[in-house]
């Protein structure tokens, strides 16, 4: 192709894709290839176009009908997830704990349709504290011990045995205490007998961690096209991963502080268009995914996530006057006015505060003149 040089090699590639099984002359070729770099070259936007008020535009228009609510995640009754608009300020605002966060992770191929392995992982996964399995934790005055009685029922169904509840116990307490385990019931003596002691070691065995994976404390299995599929209540992206049996290349979280601390940046970026597209279009809402491209790029840029607010993009521009236009005014002009602080004037708030020329479309080029050469011609 004579201009393939004007075309992305992402556009290249696909354009051959599409045409390598087809058949055609040389003039509908080249009718093909006009066509595609007519079509692209429309596309790219013109120098000097205020891409970040048409991104903001194009976002906040369609984001002013969304929802408010919480929903149920894909009809399944014991899950939630928050959709609409509050979960697009979560993302924008890169929270560090989203309200309801949650994983999706896919088994390991050959597991993929064994629904008891399914049952098995999802049991290795859930998080499952004393106070789940125990019908009863009370202290035993007698004794001057806690007493634990432990549901059978519970027990079995978590896939639990006293002797390991009992083991865990002893490993949070450590000599804190002496743990006495019989069928379904376990004491507790405390080193320190007083009552005040009995007490908060009785709160602290309450949250002993049995099994499971810290922070996700519900787990569902869900058949798909690709096999079972597990949703979990809670995020934890680093333990997971290290599960026997699940497949680590599919696993994902809704959680971007989590992804960027395991995965890295890149990884970051790509979840925040992930998730911003997915919270628009399960509204109904068409955009533009190169305005969220833009926004996830601006979040990203300086290799941490950063939030689209004072505390984030907006707060540390180099201007004074265009901190000072967005929120706090007060804070940002006597900070500059202390600190001696100059404005070079490059950006557009500051030049709109000042009533001057802003550096956009015709606003930002220079053009030199020569006025000799005007002035002869007139004559």
């Amino acid at each position: 192709m004579k201009e393939e040089h004007r075309l992305p090699p992402k556009v290249m590639n696909e354009l051959e894709t599409k045409l390598k099984d087809l058949t055609f002359t040389k003039k509908e070729f080249d009718e093909i290839c006009d066509t595609v770099i007519d079509s692209y070259e429309r596309a790219l936007v013109e120098p000097g176009e205020a891409v970040g008020t048409v991104a903001a535009q194009s976002i906040g228009e369609p984001g002013t009908q969304m929802t408010l609510r919480t929903f149920h995640y894909a009809g399944v009754a014991e899950l939630s997830v928050t959709q609409g608009l509050p979960r697009l300020i979560e993302i924008v605002d890169a929270r560090n704990n989203p309200s309801t966060p949650t994983m999706r992770i896919e088994l390991a191929p050959e597991l993929a349709n064994d629904r008891s392995e399914a049952r098995r992982i999802a049991r290795n996964i859930e998080m499952v504290l004393v106070e789940s399995v125990a019908s009863n934790v009370s202290i035993d005055l007698l004794r001057q011990a806690i007493d634990i009685r432990l549901d059978s029922e519970l027990m079995e169904d978590k896939g639990l045995t006293t002797d390991e509840v009992g083991k865990a116990i002893q490993e949070k307490i450590k000599a804190k205490g002496e743990v006495e385990v019989s069928e379904n019931v376990i004491f507790v003596y405390p080193a320190n007998e007083t009552l005040a002691e009995l007490q908060r070691l009785s709160e602290k065995i309450r949250d002993v961690r049995v099994k499971g994976i810290n922070n996700i404390t519900h787990v569902v299995i869900r058949k798909e096209a690709e096999g079972y599929v597990l949703y979990t209540e809670g995020s934890n992206l680093e333990d997971t991963l290290e599960v026997e049996g699940i497949n680590p290349d599919k696993v994902y979280t809704n959680n971007l502080r989590e992804i960027n601390e395991v995965l890295g940046i890149e990884a970051t970026r790509n979840a925040i268009i992930h998730e911003a597209m997915n919270v628009l279009t399960e509204q109904g809402m068409d955009v533009d995914v190169r305005h969220i491209i833009l926004v996830a790029d601006m979040m990203t840029a300086d290799g941490s996530i950063r939030q689209i607010g004072r505390h984030g993009i907006s707060g540390s521009k180099n201007s004074a006057l265009a901190r000072a236009a967005f929120e706090v005014t007060i804070k940002h002009l006597l900070g500059a006015g202390i600190a001696g602080t100059k404005d070079p004037l490059r950006g557009i708030t500051e030049n709109v505060i000042l009533g001057q020329l802003i550096p956009l479309g015709t606003g930002s080029i220079d053009l030199l003149m020569n006025p000799q050469g005007i002035t002869g011609k007139k004559r």
